[in-house]
């Protein structure tokens, strides 16, 4: 009977072998495909934003979302864009009188140009309103000025322009800011064609300051 058994206990081994090594194989047999898989981003990684480069302002344009002078009414306004007016044509006469040359000069006189004709057109608007228009810089270009005057040359011409472009879009900002919120039609008018001339002044400033770069 012990060599009868033999045979059969030889098989069972046999049988329990190959199950075993059926098992191993099929843990380790990886999917076909699986290695040519590119590599994904993590879970709840975030997206590009694309918007933002939308969203941005162009160069030269206003930008109501950005920084502006007072103007949380109409007075107020009108109030801020007379003094944008003053500190662009005072700060030009001061450049004139330094003998600025080129398209610097050119730039200089343009300003005291279109900002009187700003004033003369925003007065009536103001006198129907009960507004008396400042007729002198604000207070931060008053103090500024002092600083101005002391310099000469390229390095006052440098400050001028990049004053010019920093103000610039301020006015333009403010003004395209206040047209989406002033009922007051004549102002809805006077913002709708000096903003296009400001805007043009900002331009010009930025590509000149460039220019000097």
């Amino acid at each position: 009977m012990f060599r009868s058994t033999l045979p059969l206990l030889g098989a069972c081994l046999l049988a329990l072998s190959s199950c075993g090594s059926s098992t191993d194989t099929a843990s380790t047999t990886t999917t076909p495909g699986a290695a040519a898989d590119s590599p994904t981003a993590p879970m709840g990684a975030p997206a590009a934003d694309s918007s933002a480069t939308a969203m941005a302002p162009m160069a030269g344009k206003a930008d109501p979302n950005g920084p502006t002078a007072p103007h949380a009414d109409d007075k107020e306004f009108m109030m801020s864009a007379a003094h944008s007016d003053q500190n662009e044509m005072q700060f030009s006469k001061m450049a004139l009188a330094k003998g600025v040359t080129g398209m610097t000069k050119t730039y200089a006189e343009k300003m005291i140009a279109d900002h009187t004709k700003s004033t003369a057109a925003l007065k009536p608007i103001a006198a129907k309103a009960g507004v008396t228009l400042p007729t002198d810089m604000d207070a931060d270009h008053k103090a500024m000025a002092p600083m101005m005057e002391k310099l000469s040359g390229k390095a006052f011409e440098d400050k001028y322009n990049a004053q010019m472009v920093t103000d610039h879009q301020k006015t333009a900002n403010t003004m395209a800011a206040h047209q989406q919120m002033t009922k007051n039609a004549a102002l809805q008018k006077f913002i709708t064609n000096t903003l296009p001339v400001v805007e043009s002044h900002l331009s010009m400033a930025d590509k000149d300051s460039k220019m000097k770069m």
